[in-house]
């Protein structure tokens, strides 16, 4: 693949033969970052998995980065007050069903009461597609609403790694601190390695990277997932 002049100039500031620090790999990126937009600064996990064994769960980053999401709360009347109230953008069921099955998708994430499944599982293919299913695992079918609606609007997000056994996520923007963006990759690999199934043999995490949007991946050093 051929790159630009740009990228070319990021690339020869890395030792492509050194496995960087998380601080500083945060510090390298934020420096050759060379796009006119504010990039996000992403990280890649590779984990060692078996066929049947998957890493999924949800954190909050210590430093935030994205705007507030909108939040839609399926559930019954006597909880939409409870739901407003406690800062979801929109509450409600049957309402909010027929709108999403007529092409309606102007919220960011789904949190379900459990009495709310057997409805919301007909809009299962719709949501799916979107990443937008509430899901147990994920803390958005419960229901202690209040705490689901606090986290996420704190900036709660969903990790899981793809069929390859990597974790793609994104961990901060290249204006902020590159020390609060290590924080958070810090952080991202305490969880994903609390994730390692018991039955994981081997080395859990076996390679690292970080780039911004547009740059070139510097490797990492960890020495935690063992």
């Amino acid at each position: 693949m051929k790159h630009g002049k740009k990228y070319v100039l990021a690339l020869a500031k890395i030792d492509t033969e050194k496995f960087y620090t998380v601080a500083e790999a945060c510090a390298l990126v934020k420096e050759i970052s060379f796009a006119k937009f504010g990039e996000t600064i992403e990280t890649h996990i590779n984990v060692r998995l078996s066929k049947n064994q998957s890493v999924r769960d949800t954190l909050v980053f210590p430093n935030q980065f994205k705007s507030e999401k909108k939040v839609l709360v399926f559930c019954r009347e006597d909880r939409v007050k409870e739901a407003l109230d406690t800062g979801a953008a929109f509450a409600g069921d049957i309402e909010y069903i027929e709108k999403i099955k007529n092409g309606w998708f102007e919220f960011d994430v789904a949190v379900a009461t459990p009495d709310m499944m057997k409805d919301v599982g007909r809009l299962g293919m719709i949501l799916g597609r979107k990443g937008l299913m509430p899901n147990p695992k994920t803390g958005t079918v419960t229901n202690d609403i209040i705490a689901a609606i606090n986290e996420l609007k704190r900036g709660r997000t969903e990790y899981r790694a793809d069929k390859g056994g990597v974790v793609h996520i994104a961990v901060g923007k290249v204006f902020m601190d590159s020390a609060k963006v290590a924080e958070n990759i810090e952080v991202l690999l305490t969880e994903v390695t609390r994730k390692k199934p018991v039955d994981a043999k081997g080395s859990f995490i076996r390679s690292i990277s970080v780039n911004s949007t547009m740059g070139p991946s510097v490797r990492v050093t960890y020495k935690g997932g063992e």
